[in-house]
């Protein structure tokens, strides 16, 4: 395996947790599946910790590529309302599956890996103090909707049928509409 072996070992054990719906992966079955031996791969993560550490950084990385993507522009420079239109078209357009959301979730047990989640995304969906409360309440609003639909797709839990698609996406687009400024 190549000097950068890194990336390929946490796509393999993404394609794993993927494979296996999300269940846990081991450094065994991690090794098999980039071809490594089970002492090459731990040269690399020493621990099925480091290993499950480093996964979630590389999915967080990739939402926040995702989200540079559709901003089109640096996060410093966006407004609340940008970064939030951002954060929604990521999640409501984007396939994700049961592997991704149990790495989200698992963030829940695990202060490391809600420490990962927080520096990659809160820049993202953090709202400033001196925004007016119905802008606020619309974004936090426009984003929460966001959460449960790619929530609901991912895992096939009262997934938005497709005839009520149209509908959900008028809604949402909708709260995001910019409040005309005086």
């Amino acid at each position: 395996m190549a000097r950068n072996a890194k990336p390929q070992i946490l796509d393999g054990a993404l394609e794993l947790l993927r494979a296996q719906g999300g269940r846990t992966i081991t450094l065994d079955a991690t090794a098999k599946q980039v071809g490594l031996t089970k002492p090459g791969l731990m040269y690399h993560f020493p621990t099925k910790e480091a290993l499950m550490l480093a996964v979630v950084g590389h999915v967080a990385t990739r939402w926040e590529a995702l989200l540079r993507e559709r901003l089109g522009r640096p996060v410093e420079s966006a407004s609340a309302h940008q970064r939030i239109r951002a954060y929604v078209g990521v999640a409501l357009t984007e396939r994700f599956d049961v592997a991704d959301f149990v790495i989200f979730s698992d963030a829940v047990y695990r202060d490391a890996l809600t420490e990962t989640w927080t520096r990659h995304l809160a820049p993202w969906v953090t709202l400033p103090d001196d925004l007016p409360e119905p802008a606020r309440g619309r974004l936090t609003a426009a984003r929460l909707l966001a959460d449960g639909y790619w929530t609901a797709a991912a895992t096939g839990v009262f997934p938005v049928p497709d005839h009520d698609r149209a509908g959900f996406l008028a809604v949402v687009e909708e709260l995001l509409k910019e409040e005309a400024t005086s």
